[in-house]
């Protein structure tokens, strides 16, 4: 049972065993405070070797280097930095945050390669894939350096006042929490936009990606933004409620899986915190049967074998009408038999590995169940054998159902599953039979009809003969557990900050 212990002068102290704790003007649960200043303090040896970032190349499964979190002190020194990180960005001008956001674009065009083959090495991302994802970042930071200010200007509104004027303030630290699958884009895209806004960021990266997340500080370091703004933290996940907890972090942006998300929406509703969360998808990819199905079936591939399969946005369970079917399959699997696995540092290799053996594994579980319920492969449907890595073969699976885990699971990896439809209500039906709510396609040449189906479709956004992919100048994000909030465009930049009305009588 929590216990309110309300606002403490500076020579309050507490006990814990042998341990005596001063406690410094906090609003805070009593078990959360012992527990964020002792948690990393009192770990075993065992425990913390436990919880060490590390590079494991998953095309071996060998591991490359450990990186120690940081201690407790260590993680006190950041959030003080961040502070007066904060209090400089806050106050500069938007045309000295765009000078140092444009020379984090240019560092990032300028070592793309090296960044690329970190991504490469530490998740298995096709190296010309990795390529793209840091031309991406580049391009984002131009985007919000050339128009925050735009977004963020102030506003009059007419009222019954002298004045009514809308502005935009800063929050302060915003806490974000990165996941590993597209290493780079996922931080930039939420940084971006956050530290054009004024705010300081402090990001606690995938412990599977630590150069990633290392690399990146330095891209802001190099890039002239005075110490504190931008700062990386190595710290257990079990951690972060922790931080949380502390009265400098102003709000938290999540991207996750579902079960995360709603830890950290958990924990930041007891201390009332902004959050934005962009969590899972099972995106449907629907083909009518008036559709350019050659054309729908190489986007399907792309979409769906993207980053080995690993993307929210991905689109995940191909819902496709009765009669046009048979071509779409066909014209799949022939797409499909073209793509090379193998090393992601090669050029030519459109599949690398998953980013960790137990995703291989638990993919192939999925499968494996999927398949005794009436699935059929007709491509892949199991691990290669000739290969160490974490490997998983692009597969096609048909005969799929609505009870199948590789239909109502997200699946993350290389798996395409088909079910038939014949009717676009039943289309429809299927579509929304998912807790997630993402992204969704619709490939036809009717776009009058197509644009009804789309108001119908419950997701955070519909692209129409096109598959779902983020960009800078739209809102991205999601609604069922696919979470709320959003990023990018002139909405994301927005959900960092303080929307403040001022009136003069």
């Amino acid at each position: 049972m929590w216990q309110a212990v309300g606002t403490f002068v500076a020579s309050k102290v507490c006990k814990k065993g042998n341990t005596v704790i001063k406690i410094t003007k906090y609003w805070v649960y009593i078990d959360e405070y012992i527990g964020y200043c002792l948690s990393l303090a009192q770990l075993t040896k065992r425990q913390y070797n436990c919880m060490r970032f590390a590079t494991t190349n998953p095309s071996t499964n060998k591991l490359v280097k450990r990186y120690k979190q940081h201690s407790w002190q260590q993680v006190k020194s950041i959030l003080r930095k961040a502070q007066t990180g904060f209090a400089i960005n806050r106050t500069s001008i938007f045309k000295i945050r765009s000078k140092r956001l444009k020379k984090v674009a240019e560092v990032l065009r300028n070592k793309k390669l090296q960044y690329a083959q970190l991504i490469s090495l530490e998740m298995g991302k096709p190296i010309t894939e990795a390529i793209a994802e840091i031309e991406k970042c580049a391009a984002t930071c131009d985007y919000y350096a050339e128009k925050a200010h735009y977004f963020l200007k102030e506003e009059p509104i007419e009222a019954d006042f002298t004045s009514s004027t809308i502005t935009h303030a800063p929050l302060g630290i915003v806490l974000a929490v990165m996941p590993w699958n597209f290493p780079f884009w996922q931080v930039f895209r939420f940084a971006a936009p956050a530290l054009m806004a004024g705010n300081a960021v402090i990001v606690k990266h995938a412990p599977n990606v630590p150069q990633c997340a290392l690399a990146i500080q330095k891209v802001f370091a190099e890039a002239s933004f005075p110490e504190g703004i931008y700062q990386n933290l190595f710290i257990h996940h079990s951690k972060v409620r922790y931080l949380i907890a502390d009265e400098r972090i102003k709000a938290i942006a999540l991207t996750g899986s579902d079960t995360a998300g709603a830890k950290v929406a958990e924990h930041a509703g007891r201390y009332i915190k902004k959050t934005v969360l962009e969590l899972g998808g099972s995106d449907p990819f629907i083909v009518l049967d008036d559709a350019n199905v050659k054309e729908a079936a190489a986007m399907a591939v792309k979409s769906r074998m993207l980053n080995a399969g690993q993307s929210c946005i991905a689109a995940k369970r191909f819902i496709v009408m009765q009669n046009v079917a048979q071509d779409f399959i066909n014209l799949v699997a022939e797409n499909i038999r073209q793509l090379k696995v193998g090393d992601p540092m090669d050029t030519s290799t459109h599949i690398g590995p998953l980013a960790r053996e137990e995703f291989a594994k638990n993919l192939a579980l999925q499968v494996k169940k999927s398949m005794k319920m009436g699935a059929e492969a007709l491509i892949g449907g199991s691990r290669p054998l000739d290969r160490k890595g974490a490997f998983f073969n692009p597969t096609l699976l048909v005969n799929v159902s609505q009870d199948m885990p590789v239909f109502k699971e997200e699946i993350f990896g290389p798996v395409a599953a088909v079910i038939t439809v014949n009717t676009i209500q039943e289309a429809i039906e299927i579509a929304n039979n998912t807790p997630y709510g993402l992204g969704a396609s619709i490939w036809t040449t009717n776009t009058d009809k197509a644009l009804r189906i789309a108001r119908q479709i419950q997701a955070g956004c519909v692209f129409i003969n096109e598959m779902v992919k983020s960009d800078p100048r739209l809102p991205f994000g999601g609604v069922k557990r696919s979470g709320y909030g959003r990023e990018l465009s002139e909405y994301g930049i927005k959900e960092f900050v303080n929307t403040k009305t001022i009136v003069v009588k």
